[in-house]
């Protein structure tokens, strides 16, 4: 079907809108997201972005691009007036322009949050506050820093003009250098650059004017805290005035950013609901229709076209920003666009491949889409469409679909193997169908779902509900074993309590009224990790964990936009009154719930953006975190322990023992007795260090080696 003639599905995102001199095509950009790459292969950084530029963003916005080097946020950063950074992006530039799409370079000044250890520069701000974030006390910025930091930002747009872009973005967000100037937290002067709220927002008004004159006819995007969720920073009237006065200096348009990485209230992790701060967003878009006519971006945590149709029509926005969901499907807009929606690998707010890794120096990926960021050495050329499905390729057998098996099943077909998928539950997911039982993790439910659909339209054969045994293997060309793990067994003295495994609670959570762990139970979690605080979540939790219609991951088995909507403004305003950001009653937990550790900290071993805010989460809701615990016994009552110098009972009617996991490893040991090739990857092969990251990566890497090495020897 000529694309003219195909059916408009979304018609608010598909109306096109202007952004200065520049027209969209339609109203979902690709936000900005640094990658830890910039300093690296122009050309495998041209192929990350050529790939979301062909799968139809309108508009893709670079990770930031410091003006200076005292600037930058990491020694990972380019900076745009050094050597090699202009030659570097015009690859960039030149590949996304050959894909079809457009591309704006982010102007950027960390600020207080750059560190001495990444160019030996003392950070610079607007006074000299201490930074949580760097754990660093930067130098404030005289007179004439002020004026060559504005001539910087003015320097890098007539770079960027002269390299191609196609806009400018000026970050004045997340608490950044001109965010920092904008909040009387961090801006204690008194002079022209601070004082009062008018002075404050001096400089970023300063900036924003003279990148205008720099950047030609060029769009100027300047995004901008529309909440800092820091205790004394910029209330809603300061940061409405910020938003005219920018506007008033020469901006195209605004992008509302949330919150500083200081901020104690979560902005972009998983437990943040869909679509969560676009009220924000529409109480500035109100408050700057008097200074002009310009499109106001709504961004955070938005991660489907019906959800960012939904903020349109809302009017909440008039152009919705999404970073990560270009991670997990760089194809996003396209196949949903196609009516193809059902496909698309959703963004699950892990932030471990990405986020996580943006604060150090590992490059960035995706913890579901491990080929973002190695397009060039995973090119999308399906071995498939030119076989055709299922057929004369090797036969190829992975055993367990949990994440490194699903992913290793399609990694295998896609480069052309005929591909059996064994999983001994009654439907694919594995760990991750545990995940998307608790509050805030759906997505992880979703992500396991749309593997599905993307399995069978590869051809891929799936059986269910029984384990694969050796004898089922043994015609196959090679055997992927991704059998996973199970929970380590825990031996303490004792007994009377009933006495589980993690495994075993979360199912019996799934079941309707949870009978076996009913509403008000004393539950006992031995253990403390990452899997510990989320059932500590699941437990405390509000709402029912299975109710009528749906299936055992709390995703509705006959969903419907109108009921994703309704679920997800639920949500919504839960979190924001959790978090004091609207009036409401907090529920009470429904169990009283303990976890403990022999040693180390509550969620070790969560990635550094989810753990804080997890266990927080926890303790608001009343759970009760014990480490440095020595255990003595089970009793009739609970579990007794030692803890900070005296012993205690934890009265308990559940135990649950969450203490780390082994290997699934049995059928790896029979079918090296039997001689059958294999390859082991995941939990399967080990549990030190495993993560979700770790087995999508192995299963994609698996799953295209042994295919690729069985056709060679075919």
């Amino acid at each position: 079907m000529d694309a003219a003639a195909r059916p408009v599905r979304y018609p608010m995102v598909q109306t096109p809108v202007r952004v200065g001199a520049l027209t969209l095509p339609h109203r979902v950009v690709m936000g900005s997201m640094h990658l830890n790459r910039e300093r690296g292969d122009a050309a495998a950084l041209a192929a990350f972005y050529a790939e979301r530029a062909r799968g139809g963003a309108a508009l893709i916005v670079t990770g930031g691009a410091s003006v200076s080097r005292v600037g930058a946020g990491g020694a990972g950063y380019g900076i745009v007036r050094e050597a090699g950074f202009a030659a570097s992006w015009r690859v960039v530039v030149d590949a996304v322009h050959e894909a079809g799409g457009r591309i704006a370079l982010q102007l950027f000044h960390a600020g207080r949050y750059a560190s001495t250890s990444s160019f030996g520069l003392t950070p610079v701000a607007p006074s000299a506050v201490p930074s949580a974030f760097s754990g660093e006390t930067p130098v404030a910025l005289d007179d004439d820093g002020i004026a060559a930091t504005i001539a910087d930002f003015a320097a890098a747009a007539g770079v960027a003009v002269e390299v191609g872009f196609d806009g400018v973005e000026v970050m004045a967000s997340e608490g950044y250098l001109l965010n920092q100037f904008a909040s009387p937290v961090t801006n204690l002067r008194d002079d022209a650059w601070g004082g009062d709220a008018a002075r404050r927002r001096a400089l970023p008004v300063a900036v924003v004017r003279a990148v205008r004159g720099a950047a030609a006819d060029v769009p100027v995007i300047v995004r901008i805290s529309g909440a800092d969720l820091v205790e004394g920073s910029s209330g809603p009237d300061d940061v409405d005035a910020l938003a005219v006065a920018v506007v008033e200096a020469g901006a195209d348009a605004i992008d509302v950013g949330i919150g500083w990485h200081e901020s104690r209230v979560p902005t972009v992790q998983s437990m943040v609901p869909h679509a969560a701060f676009t009220g924000i967003a529409a109480r500035i878009r109100g408050a700057v229709r008097d200074a002009g006519v310009v499109p106001v971006i709504a961004s955070n945590r938005i991660n489907s076209l019906a959800q960012a149709e939904r903020v349109l029509a809302d009017g909440a926005a008039d152009i919705v920003s999404m970073a990560r969901p270009f991670l997990a499907d760089p194809h996003i807009v396209a196949v949903s666009f196609a009516g193809q929606a059902a496909f698309v690998n959703p963004c699950i707010g892990c932030n471990e491949a990405c986020i996580d890794r943006s604060f150090g120096v590992e490059p960035v990926s995706c913890t579901v889409n491990p080929r973002a960021g190695r397009e060039l050495e995973f090119p999308l050329v399906p071995a498939v469409a030119a076989r055709g499905v299922g057929g004369g390729g090797p036969r190829i057998a992975v055993v367990g679909a949990g994440p490194a098996g699903m992913e290793a099943a399609r990694a295998a077909a896609f480069a052309g193997a005929r591909v059996t998928l064994f999983e001994s539950a009654d439907r694919i997911g594995g760990q991750f169908l545990l995940a998307g039982a608790v509050p805030g993790k759906r997505d992880f439910a979703e992500s396991a779902v749309s593997f599905t659909r993307v399995l069978d339209r590869l051809g891929v054969e799936v059986r269910t509900g029984r384990a694969a045994t050796a004898d089922d293997l043994a015609g196959y060309a090679h055997v992927i074993v991704a059998t996973g793990v199970v929970p380590r067994r825990v031996e303490l003295p004792g007994g009377g309590p009933d006495i589980i495994d993690y495994a075993q609670a979360f199912a019996r959570l799934r079941e309707p009224g949870a009978p076996l762990l009913p509403v008000g139970a004393r539950v006992a979690v031995i253990g403390a990790g990452g899997i510990a605080v989320d059932l500590a979540h699941l437990l405390v939790d509000a709402v029912d964990t299975c109710t009528e219609g749906e299936d055992a991951a709390g995703t509705a088995r006959h969903g419907s936009a109108d009921r994703d909507a309704e679920r997800d403004g639920a949500e919504r305003d839960g979190f924001l009154v959790e978090h004091g950001l609207r009036a409401g009653v907090v529920p009470e937990p429904r169990r009283q719930v303990t976890i403990m550790r022999r040693h180390g900290r509550i969620g070790a071993g969560m990635g550094i953006t989810t753990r804080w805010a997890a266990v927080q989460a926890i303790r608001r809701r009343g759970v009760r975190t014990l480490s440095g615990v020595e255990y003595r016994r089970i009793e009739p009552d609970g579990v007794r322990i030692d803890v900070d110098g005296a012993t205690q009972l934890i009265e308990a009617d559940v135990v649950v023992i969450a203490a780390g996991q082994t290997p699934h490893a049995e059928l790896a040991a029979q079918l090296q007795e039997r001689g059958i090739p294999h390859t082991v990857i995941g939990g399967a092969r080990s549990t030190a260090g495993l993560n979700a990251v770790a087995a999508f990566e192995e299963g994609l890497r698996a799953g295209d080696a042994v295919a690729r090495a069985a056709e060679a020897s075919g």
